[in-house]
C-alpha cells in the first residue's frame, strides 16, 4: 500500500480507504491500516463481546477481529472467498475488522470532509466522524477508536491515570483543545480540569482553534489566553499537522507549545510531528502522560518569562 503521504508535512491531506460493509460505503484513514488481508474465519473467544468474531493470528503477533456488521447492525451473511480484513494500529493496538470489499484509495483535503450535525451525533454516540461525497457517492468515515473503546473501554483514556495523580494545585494557566469528537473533548476537559487546569477552551477541529488563536492575537490577550495546545491529528477543515505547521511557521505564534494527544502516534507519525515543530506528542490512552507534560510545559515559559 502507498503511504507516501505520511512523509508530507502540514498539507491538510489525508488517504482515505474506502471499503464496502453489507452495502454501505465507508472510510478509515489510510494512517491506521496495516495491511488488508483476504478473509479466514478467526478462532471464537468464550465469552467475547457479540462484535468480537475471535482472535486471528497471520504471523506470529494474535490480532482481535471485529465484526463490522455486528458494530454497525448492518445485516450481511459472510462469504469467506470476498469478505476481507483491514488490518490496523492505532492507540498501540492491533485489530483487524471485517468487512466485505475494499474498494481503494482517495487522496483528498479534510477540508473536504463535512462533519456529523447534531442530528446524526447524538451526545456523541456516533461512530461516524465526517461524510466524503466522491463522485455522488457518500461514503461515512468510521470512528475505529470508539467502536474498540466501546467493546473494550481500558483502551480509550485511561481515566484511572487522573485519580493516581492525587491532590493537586489548581492553575488558571489556560489550555486550548482542538478535538473533534464530541465524548473526548469532553472526557480531556473534564480531565484537565480535574488535574487542576481550570481554564481550558475546547475548539471542535484545527480551524477554529486557529481562528481562535488569530482572534487572541488580534485582540493583544495571546499569551493570556493560550499558554499551550493540545491537538489531535484527525479532525474535518483542518487537521493537527496542518495547524501545527501553521503555528510553528508563524514568527509571531511559533511561542505557543504544541502537544499532539492523537490514536495515531507511532514511529512515522511522530517523525512527522518532530518536523513540523511539535513540542511533545503522546498517544490517546495517556492521558496521565498529557498532564504531566503540560505541567513541565507551562512550568517552562514561567521560567522562560522570568
Amino acid at each position: 500500500m502507498d503511504t507516501k503521504i505520511l512523509l508530507e508535512s502540514g498539507t491538510n491531506e489525508l488517504e482515505i480507504l474506502e471499503f464496502v460493509v453489507g452495502t454501505n460505503h465507508y472510510g478509515i484513514n489510510v494512517a491506521k491500516v496495516r495491511e488488508i488481508l483476504p478473509y479466514k474465519t478467526p478462532t471464537s473467544i468464550p465469552n467475547s463481546h457479540p462484535c468480537v468474531e475471535g482472535i486471528y493470528m497471520p504471523r506470529e503477533a494474535i490480532i482481535t477481529v471485529i465484526d463490522l456488521n455486528k458494530s454497525l447492525a448492518v445485516p450481511y451473511d459472510t462469504n469467506e472467498s470476498t469478505d476481507m480484513f483491514i488490518v490496523t494500529n492505532f492507540n498501540k493496538l492491533n485489530v483487524a475488522f471485517h468487512v466485505q470489499s475494499v474498494i481503494g484509495i482517495h487522496r483528498v483535503s479534510w477540508a473536504d470532509i463535512s462533519k456529523p450535525d447534531d442530528s446524526v451525533n447524538n451526545s456523541g454516540k456516533s461512530v461516524a466522524t465526517g461524510f466524503l461525497k466522491i463522485n455522488d457517492k457518500l461514503i461515512v468515515i468510521l470512528d475505529f477508536e470508539k467502536i474498540v473503546s466501546d467493546i473494550s473501554p481500558e483502551t480509550g483514556l485511561r481515566m484511572s491515570d487522573i485519580d493516581a495523580l492525587g491532590i493537586r494545585q489548581r492553575t488558571n494557566d489556560p489550555i486550548l483543545i482542538a478535538e473533534d469528537s464530541p465524548l473526548l473533548s469532553k472526557l480531556i476537559h473534564d480531565s484537565l480540569t480535574k488535574a487542576g487546569y481550570t481554564t481550558v477552551t475546547v475548539t471542535n477541529n484545527g480551524r477554529e482553534a486557529y481562528e481562535y488563536i488569530c482572534k487572541c492575537q488580534e485582540e493583544g490577550t495571546l499569551d493570556e489566553k493560550v499558554k499551550c495546545l493540545v491537538t489531535d491529528i484527525e479532525m474535518p477543515q483542518m487537521d493537527g499537522h496542518r495547524l501545527t505547521k501553521l503555528i510553528k511557521d508563524d514568527p509571531d505564534l511559533n511561542f505557543i507549545p504544541v502537544v499532539i494527544f492523537s490514536s495515531l502516534i507511532n514511529d512515522e507519525m511522530r517523525r512527522k510531528g518532530e518536523l513540523l515543530g511539535a513540542d511533545a506528542q503522546l498517544s490517546k490512552p495517556e492521558i496521565g502522560s498529557l498532564v504531566q507534560v503540560l505541567d513541565t510545559i507551562i512550568a517552562q515559559r514561567r521560567e522562560y518569562k522570568k
